[in-house]
């Protein structure tokens, strides 16, 4: 049997990137894409997905309109890091429309899929939780019926990327972040910030990658040109943790949900979200000392299999 997948996020080059490693694993069924707002406005995100799809001849899968806003926060993309457009500003005049999207709204998608499927869907988030916190609003029993949750996002030693202490995803909004930590008591995995950057892959392995003679590759290659270019530059090596080489921080989230054995070494602790501090606001919290007495704690990835992380990501665009 398939594993079944539904996979929330906000389509960036690294969601492009995680989307194509799950669409090469042959032992996997993607029920639907939920978007939401973050990298970029969502109908950049809407758009950015349909492009995806379309390179890997896979826009049978339905897509879902999500939460264009943050629950409370104020709205914040994440600059133009992968461009004002969230795919390196790359002009697609044959991209997909907006009219192969299902009608139905990400959210009441979200709930549907896990509804008739219980306990057999893993759900993989790679954007601010903002569908995931008004699903479990909508419906509380939801996370329930989930197999397993994966989720790219928070920060272990309060080094930020977007604020002094906080991971985009979490920062983009706290209170969805805040609500799913609290809320998910499925299995749930996180792969942070920081262990993106130490996890990050030598330079010349995605030379190697982008190399490929595939039209996924030379898409790959478009889209990637200016992030890559930023993530070289001895500016943005400063302002990161590691910054030693490529790092994809989706889709750790992604290969671990798709292969439960990548994840070699983890810890399990109870975590939440800060939401008041002027400058701690989206941190991630991990409790250690289990004062918060709370009964459901979270898979904190440490390390994973790095060779078997690299096949997947060649496979992606074979």
């Amino acid at each position: 049997m398939k594993k079944k997948l539904v996979i929330d996020l906000d389509t960036g080059v690294d969601d492009a990137e995680a989307i194509m490693m799950a669409l090469s694993d042959p032992n996997v069924e993607i029920l639907g894409i939920t978007c939401c707002h973050g990298n970029t406005s969502l109908e950049n995100v809407l758009k950015n997905t349909l492009r995806v799809l379309k390179v890997c001849n896979r826009l049978d899968i339905p897509v879902y309109r999500g939460c264009s806003h943050p629950l409370l926060a104020r709205q914040k993309h994440a600059g133009d890091y992968h461009g004002k457009d969230g795919l390196g500003d790359v002009p697609d005049p044959d991209a997909p429309g907006l009219e192969l999207l299902q009608k139905e709204k990400a959210v009441h998608a979200l709930i549907r899929m896990v509804k008739q499927n219980p306990g057999e869907v893993t759900l993989v988030a790679t954007a601010p939780l903002t569908n995931l916190a008004v699903a479990v609003q909508l419906a509380p029993s939801f996370p329930k019926k989930l197999k397993a949750l994966y989720i790219m996002g928070g920060n272990t030693e309060s080094r930020g990327n977007t604020t002094v202490c906080g991971e985009f995803n979490f920062v983009a909004d706290p209170e969805a972040a805040y609500i799913v930590l609290d809320r998910y008591t499925c299995p749930t995995y996180i792969a942070t910030w920081e262990f993106s950057c130490r996890m990050s892959l030598p330079w010349s392995f995605c030379d190697e990658w982008l190399a490929q003679q595939t039209e996924k590759a030379a898409f790959m290659k478009k889209i990637t040109s200016l992030s890559m270019t930023k993530a070289k530059s001895a500016e943005y090596q400063k302002e990161i943790t590691a910054g030693k080489g490529f790092n994809s921080c989706d889709c750790y989230a992604m290969a671990a949900a798709l292969d439960d054995t990548l994840i070699t070494d983890s810890e399990e602790v109870a975590v939440t979200v800060e939401l008041e501090g002027t400058y701690t606001r989206g941190m991630m919290v991990l409790d250690y000392m289990e004062l918060l007495k709370k009964k459901h704690k979270a898979f904190i990835m440490k390390k994973v299999d790095l060779e078997k992380f690299k096949e997947m990501l060649m496979n992606a665009l074979k």
